[in-house]
């Protein structure tokens, strides 16, 4: 076995003054550079006058293509892996490529650098301590209500990515699923014309709403949306809401005939509610 390696190389999101010294010193002493798009990573490599191979390895080739590329390595080969931009393996085809590596027991060398993901939360102003990075937000309105529901009670806030087409109804389906949140729509993040709209999730679909009528105005480039976290008038009427449905399971329990001990502790099982508190809307009941 020879001592080739793979090198996880971190782009810049867009401003090139980003481009790491390790980074650039791994791109020019490896073998080859794989890349989600040659063309992307082929003009990055020019601005910096480096002339290597470049091989395509997207989404599509990825699964034919990983076992042969952890194969060269394994024979001596130091392989690059470039996505069009920010850190490999997040949201793109090197996450397979580095647990291939890992599963063969190759070398793999990760250089950190820009994340759009960690860029974007910082930008937002959001004031919770942590995070939960879920991707690219769903295409399907279904996917959306079932994803959001599932993270409704998460104490941290929400951060996707997105594309210009699909952002307003991304923005729906949070404006729908948690109407109490704030937001940031951070666009084109280190570039010419970044911007962060940020304010109450209801108003932020409203804005770019309103653009996206006008003909786009706007609305193009990379899109990361941050979501808050609960909120205090969130969790107030998240409190009411269980209330008021804990009331309702207790007038149908004693009219089957239930004693109000026995309402209590099934409304306090069901609902998360307090035993004394469950006991006096079995008594209201």
């Amino acid at each position: 076995m020879g001592f080739g390696k793979l090198v996880i190389c971190p782009t810049p999101l867009g401003n090139l003054g980003d481009m790491t010294e390790r980074a650039l010193q791994a791109l020019r002493a490896a073998d080859a550079v794989c890349a989600e798009d040659t063309r992307v990573t082929g003009r990055l490599l020019a601005a910096f006058g480096i002339e290597k191979r470049l091989e395509r390895l997207d989404e599509a080739l990825i699964g034919d293509r990983a076992a042969s590329l952890v194969e060269r390595v394994a024979a001596g080969e130091t392989i690059a892996y470039c996505s069009d931009a920010g850190m490999p393996g997040v949201s793109d085809p090197g996450l397979r490529l580095v647990r291939a590596a890992r599963e063969a027991g190759v070398a793999v060398e990760v250089l950190p650098g820009p994340t759009a993901a960690a860029t974007a939360y910082v930008a937002s102003g959001c004031d919770n301590p942590r995070f939960y990075f879920g991707g690219f937000f769903p295409r399907k309105d279904a996917e959306r209500v079932s994803l959001l529901d599932s993270l409704r009670a998460l104490d941290a806030a929400l951060v996707f990515y997105e594309s210009p087409n699909r952002l307003a109804a991304a923005l729906g389906a949070l404006a729908t699923a948690l109407p109490q949140r704030e937001v940031a729509v951070c666009r084109e993040l280190t570039k010419l014309h970044e911007e962060v709209v940020r304010g109450p999730v209801a108003a932020v679909r409203d804005e770019f709403a309103s653009r996206a009528a006008e003909g786009g105005r706007g609305v193009k480039g990379e899109i990361v949306i941050v979501v808050d976290g609960p909120n205090a008038a969130e969790d107030a009427t998240a409190a009411e809401d269980a209330q008021q449905a804990a009331a309702a399971r207790a007038a149908e329990l004693k009219a089957s005939g239930l004693r109000n001990k026995e309402i209590a502790r099934a409304i306090a099982d069901e609902f998360g509610i307090a035993r004394n508190a469950a006991y006096d809307i079995a008594l209201e009941a």
